[in-house]
């Protein structure tokens, strides 16, 4: 008979029997978790090689997937797609994906990048309590950073960069303790910094270029530890920040910095790399930067710094790169920047420095406060004559008086045979612009009769402005008057004798043009009048006294008070954001300006290269098309689309006739998108990317659409009305320009949008454009297509 089993020796067997059924167990729950990834993310190729069989644990590792485990648990999960991998599909759930992630309970690095995943970023990834790294970066996120995320005390680097979130930064991201490594580059997020960022000592690395945030930068003096600090292409400022002096590289250009340079800076020994270009920086230029013992590369060109350099200054040997154009420096450039070794850059163009091979200013123009803006150096030159002329007159009145009043005589007479030879054109300019259509005009019948039924739209009838009157209202173009640059030239603020404000666009002609060809343009011009269109009120030609060509022309426009579109949607942070019911107005009211500029005058006027920063909002917010495609010569205006794009290039002159309109369509789409969202779009690709995320929005719910939108207004307005604007801009964009809708049916369905909104909201007057009686929308065709 066998021995019976000892008791202890049975416990221990059991023991071990369960251990092995546990640990069988939590791989096989593991692999499950993994397996249903891949069924989330539609089975990817990088994920080929996964099946029922794959031991996860000890997989061979690549560039593109890596599994990483410890005592049989999945400690690292890392996946990367390529670089432009398309949206998942509109059935793409992130609930579902981050409820398989968290049955991966110890994982410390999570890596998901580039895997087209979209949605808001889930709060429940925070369960994963083990986090030290998480880059889920190249994808289309969008939202806030969940709350939950707070809970994550073990997280170190936390990258989302490429995404589309949006939103203020939390601030309690102090509560991430460990975190070394913050980078959000890329996004939406917009508002100022919390002043939490100040207190994470642990930190060596802040990145949050290329986003919307605003203000001063928070006191960064205690991060002590910090070596990389990306703030570029956001709207900082003024303030130069607080910083502790172990950084390594420092970017803050494409801010609004206008403050100097402060002396410390001097003291960033280990500081390789600064670049704070595109600002407005003002005060001395410290050349002690070129000699820091780590610098290699320095940039501060697009500022206001000012100063003497000399060739004996020294420059760090390491130095490769270096930027100082636009600035107002003096003197010459130091020896050890002109060193021939190969791999160094230099670049000082637009200063006032001496001997150089690059384009520099007048001295003069470096010894005031800002750069010359004027534009009339040839009558300058007349004015300095004419002094001079008037000292000679007072030496010769010493003389005698039968001198001086010869003197006189001559300098009057000299005056008046100037002005009879540059007056003359600007006369009968006046004569003939003021009379309205000439006989070819009438003959060729270039005006269709809506023109004639906008007529002035309550504006002062077109007229032709002497020189005079326009250097009186902007006080001889004084710098305080500058407003910017646009497409055509300079523009500056200006205030006629009555006492109204007007816009004065500055041009100058490329190429001779005679006062007769011009005054034809000028006779187009005179006719673009739109309630939604910025209009002018009249012009003032300069001419070269030799053959009396138009040399420049000045326009001058009605002034708009209330500034941009966008000031009021994506950049709104000093007003109240517009309503819903505002924002369809300002869309009709885009779409009418275009419909004018298309139709209003034959031939239209088309290719306009509209961007939002182009709606202006009038006293009553009343949008205003400004820089449209004025029809002044045939290479005044090259149409350079930073985001826009006509679509596909045809080979056929007819088709691309008939299709010249559409790309104004993409452009209007492009506008549709920022007010629905009350972001910037900075690209193409974001287009794109948001093109798609609200193309999967219509068809996912309302809930999605609400989520996408911008928070000031999507609670606050009906979803069909939503809908419909988010259907009205998907097709606006679509790639080929044949496929985009009329500006008619544009106009009908943002007026059907507004329409069913009022009508929700139960308002007794109805928006701006809405007509009288209910409308139905002219449905789109709209199908999802999935971007393979």
């Amino acid at each position: 008979m066998a021995k019976e089993l000892h008791p202890s020796m049975l416990l221990v067997l059991v023991t071990i029997f369960l251990s092995i059924s546990d640990s069988e167990q939590l791989q096989s729950s593991q692999s499950q978790a993994l397996l249903r990834i891949q069924e989330l993310l539609n089975f990817p190729a990088i994920l080929s090689s996964w099946n029922n069989n794959t031991d996860f644990c000890n997989t061979e590792p690549n560039s593109s997937l890596t599994v990483e485990c410890y005592e049989d648990t999945i400690t690292q999960l890392h996946i990367i797609g390529n670089k432009k991998a398309p949206l998942r599909p509109r059935n793409f759930s992130i609930k579902s994906f981050a409820t398989a992630l968290v049955k991966l309970p110890n994982l410390k690095v999570l890596t998901l990048v580039s895997l087209g995943i979209w949605g808001p970023l889930p709060g429940t990834i925070s369960r994963l309590s083990s986090l030290e790294i998480l880059n889920m970066s190249s994808n289309f996120l969008y939202g806030g950073i969940p709350q939950e995320f707070s809970l994550l005390s073990n997280l170190q680097t936390f990258i989302l960069d490429d995404n589309m979130f949006a939103g203020r930064l939390p601030d309690w991201l102090d509560s991430l303790a460990a975190l070394t490594v913050l980078s959000l580059k890329n996004n939406l997020f917009n508002g100022s910094l919390p002043n939490s960022l100040g207190s994470l000592e642990t930190l060596r690395v802040l990145s949050l270029s290329h986003n919307h945030f605003y203000g001063v930068v928070p006191d960064l003096s205690r991060l002590t530890n910090l070596q990389v600090l990306e703030l570029d292409d956001n709207a900082f400022g003024p303030q130069f920040p607080r910083l502790g002096n172990k950084l390594v590289t420092l970017t803050l250009s494409n801010n609004k910095f206008r403050s100097g340079i402060p002396a410390e800076l001097n003291s960033y020994y280990q500081l390789q790399r600064l670049d704070i270009s595109s600002n407005s920086f003002v005060g001395p230029f410290q050349p002690a930067l070129l000699s820091l013992p780590s610098i290699t590369y320095l940039n501060i060109s697009g500022n206001e710094l000012r100063g003497m350099l000399f060739e004996n200054f020294s420059c760090n040997s390491e130095l490769e790169q270096v930027d100082l154009s636009s600035n107002l420096l003096t003197g010459s450039l130091p020896k050890c920047l002109l060193s021939d070794s190969k791999g160094k850059t230099v670049k000082y163009a637009e200063n006032c420095l001496e001997d150089t091979n690059q384009n520099q200013h007048p001295l003069p123009s470096c010894h005031t406060e800002a750069l010359a803006v004027g534009i009339l150096p040839e009558r300058r030159k007349h004015k300095q004559v004419s002094k001079v002329l008037i000292s000679l007159g007072i030496i010769g009145g010493s003389l005698g008086g039968v001198s001086l009043v010869a003197l006189i005589f001559f300098l009057v007479r000299r005056r008046n045979v100037k002005n009879k030879t540059k007056n003359p054109p600007t006369r009968s300019i006046s004569e003939n612009a003021a009379s309205g259509y000439t006989s070819k005009l009438l003959s060729d019948a270039r005006y269709i009769s809506q023109t004639m039924k906008m007529g002035s739209v309550g504006l002062p009838t077109y007229r032709t402005f002497s020189l005079e009157e326009i250097e009186s209202a902007t006080n001889n173009f004084e710098t305080a008057s500058f407003m910017g640059e646009g497409s055509h030239g300079q523009i500056y603020r200006g205030r006629l004798k009555n006492g109204s404000l007007v816009a004065i666009k500055c041009i100058k002609m490329m190429k001779s043009y005679s006062t007769q060809n011009m005054m034809q343009r000028m006779e187009l011009i005179s006719k673009l009048r739109h309630p939604h269109l910025v209009s002018a009120l009249g012009h003032c030609f300069e001419c070269n006294l030799d053959d009396s060509s138009v040399s420049r022309i000045f326009l001058v426009f009605e002034y708009i008070p209330n500034g941009t579109l966008k000031s009021w949607i994506s950049d709104g942070h000093y007003r109240q954001s517009l309503n819903w019911t505002q924002r369809i107005a300002a869309a009709i009211g885009v779409a009418k300006g275009i419909q004018f500029l298309h139709t209003g005058i034959v031939p239209g006027v088309y290719s306009n290269n509209l961007q939002v920063t182009d709606v202006l909002l009038d006293q009553n917010l009343v949008a205003k098309i400004s820089n449209y495609n004025l029809p002044l010569s045939s290479n005044m205006r090259k149409v350079k689309h930073k985001i826009s794009s006509s679509g596909s290039k045809s080979t056929s002159s007819n088709k691309s006739v008939k299709l010249e309109d559409k790309s104004d369509m993409y452009d209007f789409g492009v506008i549709l998108l920022e007010i629905i969202l009350g972001r910037t779009i900075k690209s193409r690709n974001d287009v794109d990317a948001l093109r798609d995320l609200l193309q999967a929005s219509i068809v996912a719910g309302d809930e999605a659409r609400r989520s996408i939108a911008d928070a000031a207004v999507s609670k606050a307005c009906l979803d069909q009305s939503l809908k419909t604007m988010m259907e009205i801009c998907v097709r606006c964009l679509v790639r080929e320009p044949a496929d985009r809708p009329s500006i008619e049916d544009i106009l009908w369905n943002l007026q059907f949008a507004a329409q069913v909104h009022d009508a929700w909201r139960g308002d007794s007057q109805s928006s701006e454009s809405s007509p009288g009686s209910p409308l139905e929308p002219r449905r789109f065709t709209f199908h999802y297509q999935y971007r393979g």
